[in-house]
């Protein structure tokens, strides 16, 4: 990146991060600032070579999102989903051929954004396995979607929507369904009211008889394990997922350090940066960070690198570790501000709040480590 194009990024940033208050206290689709990131390149950075794309790896995506979670971890997940899809596509195209060109020059003059609709409010999250109870019944034409999606990433703004769902043949399939956002029957039918990520717009969407053509269908097949979520297949993608939140714990740090140079209070005659407590608990912060962007960073490379010596194991431990610890960063500058960090309106409150979306990413931590020690038991 050159020093005119770092800069660039950083004016995009700090708008983005100016831009996120407000969207934070309305939750509403945060159209201006996705309107920036897709300026910006950071949207259509995955789209492979072959399509005449720039072909970001995982290292740059991680990067990207780390850019963009500094300034507001709701629109960098939103990306995320997009940027995620492009980057599927370019390592194994799956896309109807004619339909993906449209995405293509459609995302040339504007943000298109595109996501997968897998949770179901029975299922759960299909990284725990199951069968879609979303319905996609034979037309004469193609099929009729039908059925609710839960926390669906950017819903009132998504151009298509990947539709897990099962089939109503004899021998019922599964596969994903491209749905275009604009399509009669579809529904946002429960808000999403959450503590963090507030303007993600992860919200229930109900598809009634959603009609789509019969080629519109993406890896359909029998149901079994080869249907369901890979975890370790797709651990890699979870490098820039856990670099996103890492960029939040990077933008608390920053107003850590700049309430520590501003607070002066009157019985100590110089700024709270000077005392020993603030020092020792900045570098303990700066620590856990940098340990941890190391991790992910690293191991992003690695993956791009294509060394087989770099397992799904090591990069889904990469993640856990990194999401403690930019949980624990984000702690630790609250716990020392004390009431001020809590204060509404208060950056590092927001931060607070949406670093506590952490946890709630599939796999979660606790199947993560069934993986990770399933794996080194058999060894």
């Amino acid at each position: 990146m050159t020093a005119e194009t770092a800069e660039t990024a950083e004016t995009t940033v700090d708008r983005i991060a100016e831009l996120a208050a407000g969207y934070d206290r309305t939750a509403e689709f945060p159209a201006e600032s996705l309107e920036l990131v897709h300026e910006a390149g950071w949207l259509t950075a995955t789209i492979g070579r072959q399509y005449d794309g720039r072909g970001a790896g995982v290292e740059d995506t991680a990067r990207i999102l780390h850019t963009i979670g500094r300034g507001d971890p709701s629109v960098a997940l939103i990306a995320a989903m997009t940027l995620a899809t492009h980057a599927r596509q370019a390592a194994r195209p799956h896309w109807p051929e004619a339909l993906y060109a449209r995405v293509l020059k459609e995302s040339a003059e504007r943000p298109v954004l595109v996501n997968h609709a897998r949770v179901e409010p029975e299922l759960g999250s299909p990284a725990r396995g199951g069968l879609p109870a979303t319905l996609a019944r034979r037309t004469p034409d193609g099929w009729s979607i039908s059925g609710t999606k839960r926390f669906v990433t950017g819903a009132e703004g998504l151009d298509w929507f990947l539709v897990w769902a099962t089939t109503d043949e004899p021998e019922p399939r599964v596969g994903t369904f491209l749905v275009p956002g604009d399509s009669p029957g579809i529904e946002v039918t429960g808000r999403w009211d959450q503590l963090g990520l507030r303007a993600s717009g992860s919200h229930d969407v109900t598809f009634r008889a959603v009609e789509v053509p019969y080629e519109h269908v993406i890896g359909i097949g029998p149901h079994g394990p080869a249907a369901e979520q890979d975890n370790r297949a797709g651990a890699a993608l979870h490098l820039p997922l856990a670099a996103l939140y890492l960029g939040v714990a990077r933008s608390a740090q920053s107003f850590f350090h700049t309430f520590a140079h501003t607070r002066v209070p009157a019985n100590l005659g110089h700024p709270v940066a000077r005392t020993e407590r603030f020092r020792r608990t900045a570098g303990e912060i700066e620590v856990l960070l940098t340990a941890a962007e190391q991790l992910v960073f690293d191991g992003a490379a690695r993956v791009d690198a294509a060394e087989t010596s770099y397992t799904p194991e090591q990069a889904l431990g990469a993640r856990v570790l990194a999401d403690r610890h930019a949980v624990r960063a984000v702690e630790l500058a609250l716990r020392l501000l004390g009431n001020p960090g809590l204060a509404r309106g208060n950056p590092l409150e927001r931060h607070f709040r949406d670093i506590q979306c952490v946890p709630v990413h599939a796999p979660q931590e606790d199947i993560t480590l069934l993986t990770i020690g399933t794996k080194a038991l058999n060894q």
